[in-house]
């Protein structure tokens, strides 16, 4: 006799595991790896075409951690955040590896 715990705890495991990978959050690196975001001119990550929700989801957290770290330096030195995140764009981009995404002056994508 299968205890009903156990049951429904193994009706559990075999559901999640029929759900389809894209519904389950996606990080920042495969995100970067996958194309499917990029660094922007002005700091913050941006969406490279299409996207899913879990995408959306993920660049409006970093950017939103970004913007408080940003405000946080620019208080602190007494500067504008402007000048913060060009600083931080011009870093990004630096550290941005070959054949991932970067946005160009005139606002399109291209890969480093």
């Amino acid at each position: 006799m299968v205890h009903r715990k156990s049951y429904l705890g193994l009706m559990m495991i075999a559901v999640l595991s029929l759900m389809p990978l894209s519904a389950q959050a996606i990080s920042l690196e495969e995100a970067k790896q996958q194309g499917l975001v990029g660094e922007r001119l002005d700091g913050y990550l941006g969406i490279v075409g299409a996207s899913s929700p879990d995408v959306v989801t993920l660049v409006k957290a970093i950017n939103n951690a970004r913007r408080s770290e940003y405000q946080r330096i620019a208080a602190q030195n007494g500067q504008n955040i402007s000048v913060i995140e060009k600083l931080a764009a011009e870093k990004a981009y630096a550290k941005t590896g070959r054949g991932l995404y970067v946005q160009d002056p005139s606002g399109g994508w291209h890969k480093q």
